[in-house]
């Protein structure tokens, strides 16, 4: 049997790589010979790098570079095997783990770190640039990221904003001057893997949803809606592009509309972007089983997430797919409708979650085990079948 291994990683705990090892360990107790083919996924946020760096031999960078607090931060992206391709995640330089304390303020927090990664790798030579934006501390627009690729922002005095671009200073700007940009940024296709669809203000925009998990306060919201609106206006006025009302928009405190403002860069859902980058499509050619899967498998699985991705591009092959997941909830069921064929949990009794983290591997691929061999029992079944209409 032709087996393809495509499961995101189980977070806080192990890689899509190290899950794909462990499915492909269980697989091997029954069928020795099985081809089991890994290719590590993720969705655009948490582990996209590792999963792409693992999937095509790439490679990491290190750099240091501004922090969200404006402190130095050593932070890596991934170049990919061709050389061309670099992924980024913003969280690496400008993410909420980097902030504790009184330094969770997204009136002062900045994106310009993930602005330096995105210059390094245009400098390294990349031609493409894959940016998950997930995890920010950040509430600036995009305006930090931008000023460290050559953007200046202009007061009312007609003088340039020097200090780094945060959610409170955002209402200082006045015009915006993008003839500074970097010329290596602009030969680059940038393209955003995001799977937030809120816009860039409102109800449903970037501070008042996202705001108080970064340490905004009822009163802070408003001065970061107030402001992030007044950069849409300007954007829309001097660079004739309208964020406001952008799909995404608001995705990393505004960073989705600073990104298509500032570097015309595209947005698309981040496990398509994933699944072309992996060439997902080429391994299913012949293939006789998928097995996929996650921390936890729910209803919302369906809806962007690994599984439901790679079932989507099994399914142009009539290949089935199987679920495994950490834990699996109540609702999980629903994704039958949305390409999942089985499910299966690591779970083979209750136990503390210590204990599951300590033991994934081993629990992971006896899930694997028992998976296959349902699997095999249905083939055996359709053997039998076959035979007595013969």
């Amino acid at each position: 049997m032709k087996i393809i291994l495509a499961p995101d990683s189980f977070k806080g705990n192990l890689t899509s790589l190290q899950v794909a090892a462990a499915l492909e360990k269980g697989i091997k107790r029954v069928l020795p010979k099985a081809n089991c083919i890994k290719v590590p996924m993720a969705d655009g946020g948490e582990g996209t790098v590792q999963s792409l760096v693992d999937a095509t031999g790439g490679k990491f960078i290190r750099k240091r570079v501004i922090g969200p607090a404006g402190n130095s931060v050593s932070a890596r992206y991934g170049m990919l095997a061709d050389g061309e391709t670099a992924v980024i995640e913003m969280a690496e330089a400008s993410g909420l783990p980097l902030v504790s304390g009184k330094q969770m303020n997204p009136l002062k927090t900045t994106t310009f770190g993930t602005g330096e990664l995105i210059l390094d790798a245009a400098k390294r030579g990349a031609t493409k640039i894959i940016i998950g934006i997930g995890g920010s501390a950040t509430n600036d627009g995009g305006v930090g990221m931008a000023q460290a690729l050559g953007v200046r922002f202009i007061d009312k005095s007609d003088k340039e904003i020097t200090e780094h671009g945060a959610g409170g200073m955002l209402d200082k700007i006045a015009s915006i001057d993008v003839k500074g940009l970097n010329p290596t940024v602009k030969r680059i296709k940038i393209i955003v893997a995001s799977d937030v669809n809120n816009p860039l203000c409102g109800k449903t925009g970037a501070s008042n949803v996202f705001g108080p998990q970064k340490g905004a306060t009822p009163a802070m919201v408003k001065i970061l809606d107030a402001n992030l609106r007044h950069l849409g206006k300007i954007i829309k006025t001097d660079l004739k592009s309208d964020v406001v009302n952008l799909k995404g928009a608001g995705a990393a405190g505004g960073l989705g509309a600073g990104l298509v403002a500032f570097t015309k860069a595209r947005m698309k859902s981040g496990i398509d972007i994933v699944l072309e980058a992996t060439n997902i499509a080429q391994h299913m050619k012949g293939a006789d089983l998928v097995i996929t899967g996650e921390g936890r498998v729910d209803f919302q699985t369906a809806f962007g997430k690994t599984p439901s991705g790679v079932a989507k591009a099994a399914r142009k092959y009539a290949v089935p797919t199987i679920a495994i997941g950490g834990s699996i909830t109540d609702d999980a069921n629903a994704i039958f409708a949305h390409g999942i064929d089985g499910l299966e949990s690591t779970y083979a009794r209750e136990m503390p979650l210590a204990e599951v983290m300590a033991n994934s591997k081993t629990y992971i691929a006896n899930a694997a085990e028992r998976v296959l061999r349902l699997v095999l029992i249905g083939k055996k079944v359709a053997a039998k079948k076959s035979k007595r209409r013969k």
